[in-house]
Parts: C-alpha cells; sequence; structure tokens
C-alpha cells in the first residue's frame, strides 16, 4: 500500500493537531484550510475518518443512554432477578432491586455524561449543521415555480 504525502506538511501538521476540525475558525481563515482540504486527498481523507468517528461516538453515547434507560423501565418485569436474588445471591427481592435500580440509574447518568462530553469536545453539532444546510440547499433547489412565488413568510426556512 502507497503512502500518500501531504500537499504542504505545515498546514497538514496544524490540522492534525486540530483533528481536522476548521468550524471554530473565522471564515477567512478557512477558505485557506477548506482549498487544502480540495487540493490534499491525505488530508481530506483523514478529515472524513475523524468526522466519521466523532459521529460513531456521538450514536454510541446515545445507543448506551437509550439503552440504559430501557434497562431501568425493564428491571420490574423481570422475574429472573428474583431467582438469582433468592438462591444464588441470598438476597430479598427488596434489596436485589434496589441495588439494579441504583446500577442502572449510575448508567443513566454515567451516559447522559459521556453524550455531553462528547457533543462538547467534538465538531459534531456543526458538522450535522453544515449537513443539514447542504441538504436543504439541495431540496430548495429543487423546489417548483409555485413554491418559489409564494410570499417569503410561508417558505419553509
Amino acid at each position: 500500500m502507497a503512502k500518500i504525502d501531504c500537499t504542504d506538511r505545515v498546514v497538514g501538521a496544524i490540522l492534525a493537531s486540530w483533528r481536522y476540525d476548521i468550524s471554530g475558525i473565522s471564515p477567512e481563515m478557512r477558505k485557506d484550510y477548506e482549498q487544502h482540504f480540495a487540493d490534499c486527498n491525505r488530508c481530506s481523507s483523514r478529515l472524513k475518518f475523524h468526522r466519521g468517528l466523532d459521529v460513531a461516538l456521538v450514536v454510541l453515547t446515545s445507543l448506551s443512554v437509550f439503552f440504559s434507560l430501557f434497562a431501568l423501565a425493564a428491571l420490574r418485569h423481570v422475574k429472573p432477578l428474583e431467582h438469582v436474588a433468592f438462591n444464588i445471591l441470598g438476597l430479598d427481592v427488596a434489596d436485589a432491586y434496589h441495588m439494579l435500580v441504583s446500577a442502572a440509574v449510575a448508567g443513566v447518568l454515567f451516559s447522559v455524561i459521556a453524550f455531553v462530553l462528547v457533543l462538547t469536545a467534538t465538531p459534531v453539532p456543526s458538522y450535522l449543521g453544515g449537513i443539514a444546510a447542504e441538504r436543504a440547499r439541495l431540496l430548495e433547489e429543487r423546489f417548483p415555480e409555485a413554491v418559489e412565488r409564494l410570499p417569503k413568510s410561508l417558505r419553509p426556512r
């Protein structure tokens, strides 16, 4: 497999130190970096990799929140846990239930904290917002003339 070199090592090193995130810089500075992404296959592939990784982290943490909430809701309806509590652990049902509810609540809290940390540490919200804006522009270009003649107050945003 051939190694692809960066077309501008200085800009590539700067982008790599930012994890290829240019969402927080001014539009004037962003033009040069966007041009570099257009010219450099290596940096553009690394950008795609990092955005995919960020989106995967958001999806995994949101699934973690969902499944923790599901586990919390399912605790009341799981009868085999009573058997484990009585016969194997030697606990009564109330103790086992309180222990599992505490673990599920801790799982929900941990998952929510992880989700918030991922959203604040990665550029995913602006990245997904950019994708949504791009899709909206594409849809707007396809609107029929009747929609274009509507007053601006009635047009979809």
